[in-house]
């Protein structure tokens, strides 16, 4: 991150620190629930106050905590050599690793100011390997819609053969860990994410959140994921 930030302008450096996991240094190195650039308030009317301020400030912090206490947990299982604690940990290690990775990312790929199009080399990316901008958004939209129960929808990047890919993950389960795709943009498709202003109609929420997604971020992450 330091030779990024160098040749970066701050505010670009900020947001590619923001993509990695938070730390805070303890007796333990223990992750941290990341601040919102914007208001919770600020992307109305797509997505409302309080579903931002319940999804961030209670679920996603669930997530966090429950990240540190399994961790914490897992060390003393290595440190005692007991294989037996440390496979019994692994799936809440991927559940709530998993959500906080996630909402992480989430978070930056949206943006009051967001919407439209991208621009650029990923745009470029999008037409070649989709045919159009509007072919991977009804992709990815109906791919999204498609989650059976909970999960995300993924545009990811897939470093082996240079190109976007379109996939789908249950529950909390990582995209990159999951599939080796690096994530660029997540749709949170949790009830959680939605309900209280979208009900059970899942694909108004999905169609909705076009309108603020923050593709500055976007082209970041593939910026990055090519390096």
């Amino acid at each position: 991150a330091n030779m990024l930030c160098k040749v970066r302008q701050m505010r670009s450096c900020a947001s590619i620190l923001n993509q990695t996991v938070s730390w805070k240094v303890g007796s333990r190195q223990k992750h941290t629930l990341p601040d919102l650039t914007y208001d919770y308030g600020a992307l109305e009317p797509h997505i409302c106050a309080e579903i931002m301020q319940l999804h961030h400030s209670k679920h996603h912090a669930t997530y966090v905590n429950n990240l540190n206490v399994t961790e914490e947990k897992y060390q003393e299982a290595l440190a005692k050599g007991d294989v037996t604690a440390q496979v019994t940990l692994q799936p809440a290690l991927k559940f709530n690793g998993g959500g906080h990775i996630n909402h992480t990312i989430f978070w930056t790929n949206l943006s009051p100011n967001g919407g439209g199009e991208p621009q650029g080399e990923l745009m470029e990316a999008i037409k070649r390997d989709f045919g159009s901008f509007q072919k991977m958004q009804e992709k990815l939209s109906a791919a999204t819609v498609a989650v059976q129960g909970s999960g995300w929808g993924w545009l990811g990047y897939d470093k082996e053969s240079g190109r976007l890919r379109v996939a789908a993950c249950a529950n909390q389960d990582p995209l990159q860990g999951t599939t080796g795709l690096i994530p660029l943009l997540g749709i949170d498709v949790w009830e959680h994410a939605y309900y209280l202003q979208y009900k059970n109609v899942r694909p108004d929420y999905v169609k909705a959140i076009w309108n603020v997604v923050n593709w500055e971020n976007v082209s970041e992450r593939l910026q990055i994921a090519k390096k």
